[in-house]
């Protein structure tokens, strides 16, 4: 810099030395010089500015960590979802420090744990501070992990998803070529909102809030929808742009009600099931043959039926033909369930019949004889839904009571045994619990109490209970993980 002053001979010239902006906190040192220095035209003195030094080098408040601040400073995830918090490292004046490691922790890791990076993973209901610190300096957000509450809950082969009430879909169970892996509840990928679920033999199929259709899982019948026969780990939207009312997925083959009340099928067809007329595989929708416009499908392992606009039942498949034909008996159906080898359903005055095989005792009819017209259900129960799964059925009366009925190796009627002998009409579910509905699997059933906490029993050699790794078989219903 210049500084100037008229020259006068017995005046003594002095160096400034200014610590420059090279350095991060500047310094005024004064230094008196005792020889004369440069005299410039019109009198000014010539005051020296000196910049040495190594700025890294030096110990300066701004280069130190003064404050660690993590964002979002406070979020609430859902059990099992993920949130990625950011640390930000400031000196003493404000500046942002960015060659610091940062370490971080959680206050409680049975409630949410932290990656090396940030990103926090909701393992419990409850709340954790996670902390960011570097050099002794620490910032925390506070992290509150909400319980699971299902609207929806639907057990399929070997898992069993569930529609939280705010249309998130988690999955749990499972085995290779299956949707998921996972002895706990796992959000399905993808961060899609859906307004219903339907869990087949090793695939699942949801409804989106406009009605678009997409499934995920095995596809090796082409039980996607999506033109392929291969799998897919998240969600695949079906081909042919069509919005559906309902969707079921069965074992190897799906099917859907649009608005109109048209059947569509596709997959798996060697059997019948896909209702067209024929025995060829189908890899995108395909409309059912010759049937009449349909409220709702529900499709089986082999076979698939419908309940008609007026309350008529169809099915077709395996034990029949391949394109719809009505269900004996004269009854009016409000609700049809296609199982392994069997169907039951609730006519519309909530009385439940049955159908099919009965070797088991599936048919609950106090027999394990087989019959191809619908048998009432034993025991004079009014139901307010019906499911028929493997070797077994249950259903939910209008007073919120579970019943169970058919073969019991590993505790799927929930009655506190695995007794391994068919049991041929229906038997109260152990725990006193009031249930808003019922699903059954092949080896396992879960219900659904009003409240939205879901609760599973049965077989658990694939995780399909959801109840926190426990591999034991449970005889008597279970709460799944995640919820309060």
């Amino acid at each position: 810099m210049l500084g100037y002053h008229r020259f006068h001979p017995h005046l003594v010239a002095t160096v400034k030395d200014v610590r420059p902006a090279c350095f991060a906190a500047p310094k005024l040192v004064m230094h008196t010089i005792r020889r004369p220095v440069a005299v410039l035209p019109w009198g000014f003195t010539l005051m020296l500015v000196a910049c040495g030094g190594n700025a890294d080098s030096l110990t300066a408040p701004d280069r130190q960590v003064a404050f660690v601040t993590v964002s979002p400073a406070a979020a609430t995830i859902r059990f099992g979802t993920k949130i990625q918090l950011t640390a930000t490292v400031k000196g003493a004046a404000g500046n942002v420090l960015t060659d610091r490691t940062v370490t971080w922790s959680s206050s409680n890791t049975d409630i949410a744990t932290v990656t090396s990076r940030g990103l926090v993973v909701g393992v419990a209901p409850g709340s954790a501070m996670i902390t960011a610190r570097t050099e002794g300096i620490e910032g925390a957000a506070s992290i509150t992990v909400s319980p699971l509450v299902f609207a929806a809950l639907d057990a399929g082969g070997i898992h069993t998803c569930g529609l939280t009430t705010d249309g998130a879909a988690y999955c749990w169970g499972g085995s290779s070529g299956s949707p998921i892996d996972a002895s706990t509840p796992a959000v399905v990928a993808g961060g899609l909102m859906f307004r219903s679920l339907s869990a087949g033999g090793v695939h699942t199929c949801g409804l989106a809030t406009d009605g678009a259709a997409y499934c995920w899982g095995a596809g090796s019948s082409g039980q996607l929808g999506n033109g392929s026969t291969a799998g897919a780990s998240a969600p695949v939207a079906v081909s042919g742009g069509l919005t559906f009312e309902s969707l079921s997925a069965g074992g190897w083959h799906t099917c859907g009600v649009t608005r109109g009340g048209v059947a569509y099928c596709w997959g798996r067809g060697d059997l019948g099931q896909l209702g067209t007329g024929n025995t060829a595989h189908e890899s995108t929708p395909v409309g059912v043959s010759g049937g009449p416009s349909f409220q709702s499908l529900s499709a089986g392992r082999r076979h698939t039926c419908g309940v008609s606009m007026a309350g008529a039942g169809y099915c077709w498949g395996s034990g029949g033909e391949g394109t719809p034909e009505e269900v004996g008996g004269g009854q009016t159906f409000h609700y049809l369930s296609a199982g392994e080898n069997h169907t039951c359903g609730a006519s519309t005055d909530g009385a439940g019949y049955c159908w099919g095989v009965g070797f088991s005792g599936q048919l609950g009819n106090g027999s394990t004889a087989d019959t191809s017209t619908p048998e009432a259900v034993s025991g004079g129960h009014t139901f307010r839904s019906l499911s028929a799964g493997g070797d077994h059925s249950c259903g939910v009366t209008t007073d919120g009571i579970a019943y169970c009925w058919g073969f019991n190796d590993g505790g799927q009627l929930g009655n506190g045994s695995a007794d391994r002998v068919p049991h041929p009409t229906p038997e109260a579910v152990s725990g006193g619990l009031a249930f808003q509905s019922v699903t059954t699997g092949l080896f396992h059933s879960c219900g659904l109490t009003a409240e939205g906490a879901a609760y599973c029993w049965g077989w658990n050699n694939f995780g399909q209970l959801g109840s926190n790794g426990a591999s034991a078989n449970l005889t008597t219903p279970v709460p799944v993980t995640g919820q309060q």
